[in-house]
């Protein structure tokens, strides 16, 4: 009779995925797959403590608010930093998702979360999403999510190695058997390579530009390697000496040698998961290579350098931007299959032995 009950409520519930991203949150709904991508950014009076706006719109107002209305990011390095605003861009992506869907009950959530994280930041993301309306929430490590999401063989007892390089962490994470044989995470992301690319800017140039030039150049002329051609783009900034406004031309080798530092650390933290995997398992990941997923995955030629460095094929994934969210996507439909992938809540935990 129970298991009759769960599965009549479980038929009434919508079923959610949600890619918690320090740049971009995404939304998945089951039998209408990706509804949302908006940036993690809400914009909040701080006169009256009331929201503003949330994602695009409130992307539109950085760096263009009066003083009583900031725009904040709730999330820093993948985990939140400010949770009742997290709760507050959850609410209005759930119910944006959930658009003439509601159930009877609140939404059941799949959510991706760094690698490694806390407990106790853990637990706030289970909160969170709770108190902006979740019935039941799920966490599962986004390199598994992101695995999972470009089809990888997670459950089989063979090894698949993902690199995750969203806005605030890489994660990397070697994949066995619906299990993490071997990880790491780092906070050198897209927004550091963002704020490289501000500082060196600043340094080289002497002007001031803000984030938004910043991976605009990134995205535009940014490249690993060296191309057959020299590419470049002209920027608008103040200058630091006259505090005009000022135009300079920043080549693709200028960008380059801005990331180079925090490109290097990421490019050894790859090796160092390299070097501490099980050979049997490092055998397979060299013959099948690594997949790199996230916005950071899209800088040119990337994948070719990370090739020549490790010397394992390197993939970028289809769509590598929502392969979390379409594995939160899959976990959903198949939490049966994929429940072993998820983070156990601390309730559900055996007790210690004494």
């Amino acid at each position: 009779m129970l298991d009759v009950f769960k599965k009549w409520k479980r038929s009434l519930t919508p079923r959610v995925g949600i890619d918690l991203g320090t740049a971009n949150t995404l939304v998945y709904v089951e039998g209408r797959g990706i509804v949302a991508n908006e940036p993690s950014i809400v914009a909040v009076n701080q006169k009256t403590g009331q929201v503003v706006a949330v994602g695009t719109q409130a992307k539109q107002m950085l760096g263009r608010t009066p003083g009583h209305i900031q725009a904040i990011r709730p999330l820093v390095d993948g985990v939140i930093s400010d949770f009742e605003v997290t709760e507050e861009m959850l609410s209005y992506l759930l119910s944006k998702a959930q658009k003439g869907t509601k159930g009877f009950w609140g939404p059941e959530i799949v959510i991706g979360v760094p690698t490694g994280i806390t407990n106790v930041e853990t637990r706030a993301v289970r909160d969170a999403a709770r108190n902006a309306g979740a019935s039941e929430v799920h966490i599962v490590e986004e390199p598994m999510a992101a695995a999972i999401g470009v089809r990888l063989p997670v459950m089989e007892p063979l090894g698949s190695m993902v690199v995750d390089i969203g806005g605030g962490t890489t994660d990397i994470a070697v994949i066995s058997l619906g299990g993490t044989v071997n990880a790491k995470s780092l906070k050198i992301a897209g927004d550091r390579f963002n704020s490289d690319i501000v500082n060196y800017i600043r340094n080289e140039f002497k002007i001031l530009v803000g984030e938004k030039t910043a991976e605009a150049v990134k995205m535009k002329i940014g490249s690993i390697l060296p191309g057959e051609t020299a590419e470049e783009m002209a920027i608008k900034g103040r200058d630091l000496v006259t505090g005009l406004p000022r135009e300079v031309i920043v080549t693709d080798a200028d960008v380059r040698e801005a990331i180079a530092p925090s490109l290097g650390t990421l490019v050894e933290a790859v090796k160092e998961v390299v070097e501490s995997t099980p050979p049997e398992i490092l055998s397979d990941v060299m013959q099948r290579g690594m997949y790199l997923v996230g916005g950071g995955s899209l800088i040119k030629r990337l994948d070719q350098a990370l090739t020549d460095y490790t010397k394992i094929p390197v993939h970028i994934a289809p769509d590598p931007l929502t392969a979390v969210v379409r594995g939160t996507g899959v976990i959903l439909e198949k939490l049966e299959i994929y429940k072993d992938v998820l983070i156990a809540h601390e309730d559900a935990l055996p007790p210690k032995k004494k």
